[in-house]
């Protein structure tokens, strides 16, 4: 395939999905004064991140605790409420009001750095040119000189799963509720399922969390799931790991599920939350050469998010891994500059990892396992919230931040924390691995009193005072030099012989 010559391009770029990552290359190539054309599927910018993902799940999350006075059960007794009759109209409001708010920022921007936008479902048709259908009929072809894929992903959808849009649903369905279940299943431990789970278990809905494989979010530090796990089970969360799936009955009234195990859970509503899959197959891809896995994901370049067709990119979820909003909006801007052949710095090793669950999840570096299986030897430093003033103050009964530190280099070298404010934390880790901090940082330098960042320098000193203490630091007592040690010695044999010579029977005074 040859790039044919700029003029005869509409755009300089077309960008195919409005999410983190086709939101952030946008901005990035509109304020390199490039001709940017955004093109989504949906009548409103944002893509699943704003409407039906990240933004709607963490509001959910955040009117839950306000109306349902989880955080001050501590003080008020587990009866205490906020809003004594929470319904799904409640959470639904404080929703829409976000989401307006998230629509009418991105427009601005789009607006401020003169990018164009057209709403329809594109294919390519050629190396350089994509179709947009609309749903008035229409259809608007496009050329451009490069391409970025980031149309994101849809919750995975299997037949064997009688989805009814009521009390089978999915993640995206989840959100249009018309009323709170008194019970929910939850398919899925994974990121979503764990957030949705916990969340409708603050507001005291009977929950049972089933996940197929004997461990859940296994990409977290051990210590902490165990943390996490007795916490989510004291919350009420009924939580079958292990337990694979046979069969889903929609019975009107109720939801039964059968497992293999032979054991049954019935609840007025199941979330099914098994993963998600790539939004390509309606791209044409094979028009352009590019083909995808299992999942419908693509494979990229992760320096440059280029695919195997030089002038197409793709970043966000379509790529897979980690698949996070975060990492998303830094995949966009990398993937934006490369394609507009403009130097930028590079992404940082280390990013954090943040599951708004309750309580919430943060980490970020290695874990343990990582570390044993590489043969790292570390030194583990641990605090928990309730040792804190400011945890006493808000109440928190659980709660804890662990560092792992390198025995041989010092380095900070990852941070794992459970309990309330561990996303927002974590960036206190994130800097110093980045910087390539050492566990001294937390020893010499002051927090802030009384906060729960304190957390920090109590695990710093719990690792720095089992480790091996630096030479700088060691305690070195004055020793005598050998001459004058020699020298007293010799002093008290004179002395010694003088008073020996002396209790004799003054034999050798009188010989002298």
């Amino acid at each position: 395939m040859t790039d044919m010559p700029k003029t005869e391009f509409d755009y300089d770029l077309v960008i195919i999905g409005s999410g983190p990552a086709g939101r952030t290359a946008a901005i990035q190539a509109g304020k390199l004064k490039r001709r940017v054309l955004v093109v989504d599927r949906k009548d409103r910018l944002g893509g699943v991140s704003v409407h039906t993902g990240t933004i709607p799940s963490k509001t959910l999350r955040e009117t839950v605790l306000n109306l349902s006075g989880w955080r001050e059960r501590s003080f008020y007794g587990r009866s205490y409420r906020v809003k004594d009759e929470i319904q799904a109209d409640d959470l639904k409001a404080r929703l829409h009001m976000t989401l307006d708010h998230e629509v009418d920022v991105l427009e601005h921007q789009f607006n401020r750095n003169h990018i164009e936008t057209l709403y329809g479902m594109a294919k390519f048709i050629a190396p350089h040119e994509i179709e947009v259908a609309t749903e008035a009929g229409d259809s608007t072809r496009v050329t451009a000189r490069k391409f970025l894929i980031a149309t994101g992903s849809r919750t995975y959808r299997p037949d064997t799963v009688p989805f009814n849009g009521t009390t089978v649903v999915d993640g995206d369905e989840f959100l249009e509720m018309g009323q709170i279940p008194r019970s929910l299943v939850v398919v899925g431990a994974g990121v979503i399922g764990v957030e949705y789970a916990t969340m409708f278990s603050a507001l005291d809905v009977r929950v049972t969390l089933i996940e197929p494989r004997d461990t859940f979010l296994d990409f977290i530090d051990s210590t902490l799931i165990q943390d996490f796990t007795h916490q989510i089970r004291e919350n009420g969360v009924d939580l079958r790991l292990g337990s694979a799936i046979e069969h889903i009955e929609d019975a009107g009234g109720h939801v039964e599920v059968t497992l293999e195990n032979g054991r049954h859970v019935r609840g007025e509503m199941l979330l099914f939350a098994a993963g998600r899959m790539g939004n390509t197959d309606r791209l044409n891809l094979a028009a352009v050469g590019l083909e995808t896995d299992h999942r419908g994901r693509l494979e990229v370049d992760r320096k440059s998010y280029q695919t195997s067709v030089p002038h197409i990119y793709a970043s966000g979820d379509v790529i897979g891994h980690p698949s996070l909003a975060s990492t998303s909006l830094q995949q966009g801007r990398v993937a934006a500059c490369h394609a507009m052949e403009v130097p930028t710095v590079p992404e940082s090793p280390w990013y954090p990892y943040g599951i708004y669950s309750v309580p919430e999840m943060s980490t970020c570096g290695m874990s343990e396992e990582e570390l044993n299986e590489r043969g790292v030897p570390y030194e583990v430093g641990i605090a928990r919230f309730r040792e804190t003033s400011r945890g006493h103050i808000m109440g928190l009964e659980h709660g804890m931040l662990k560092m792992l530190i390198s025995l041989k280099t010092r380095r900070l070298l990852g941070v794992q924390i459970v309990g309330e404010g561990a996303t927002e934390l974590i960036h206190i880790g994130q800097a110093v691995m980045n910087l390539k901090g050492t566990v001294d940082y937390f020893v010499q330098n002051t927090f802030n009193y009384p906060t729960l960042a304190e957390a920090y320098k109590i695990a710093g000193l719990d690792a720095f005072n089992r480790m091996p203490i630096p030479k700088e630091f060691k305690v070195r007592r004055p020793i005598e030099p050998p001459a004058q040690t020699s020298a007293k010695s010799s002093a008290k044999t004179t002395v010694n012989t003088k008073e020996k010579s002396s209790g004799d029977a003054g034999g050798s005074q009188a010989n002298t």
